[in-house]
């Protein structure tokens, strides 16, 4: 940066990350609905590896780690659309805000996402 450049704060840095990583369309979004999945190192360097998507508590855990350490290619591949619209009303809560709001401001559907 310049010295006439502004610096961008932090909020701006995270969001364009978020931004920069988004599939183009949520039906890119055709990762596993059954099974378990084994996320790779450069996802999930520490900690639980494996996850059993039978249990809702899995599932969330899963989507939680892939929305905020996965790259395009991850969230394609690990994270399936109607799940992720089903669960966002879960998610939003659970995830960082610049996650959500990149996410939300992406695809609007999420953000109008009902509970079940």
């Amino acid at each position: 940066m310049s010295p006439r450049s502004p610096v961008p704060d932090a909020a701006q840095v995270l969001r364009a990350r978020y931004a920069h990583r988004l599939p183009a369309r949520l039906e890119n979004l055709t990762g596993p609905v059954h099974g378990t999945v084994d996320l790779p190192l450069h996802v999930v360097w520490s900690g639980r590896r494996s996850y059993d998507m039978t249990g809702l508590k899995s599932r969330i855990s899963l989507y939680r780690t892939v929305l905020a350490e996965g790259q395009r290619q991850d969230l394609e591949a690990f994270l399936n659309r109607d799940l992720l619209i089903s669960q966002w009303p879960i998610l939003r809560t659970l995830i960082s805000r610049f996650v959500r709001d990149a996410w939300e401001d992406a695809f609007p559907e999420l953000a109008h996402a009902k509970a079940p």
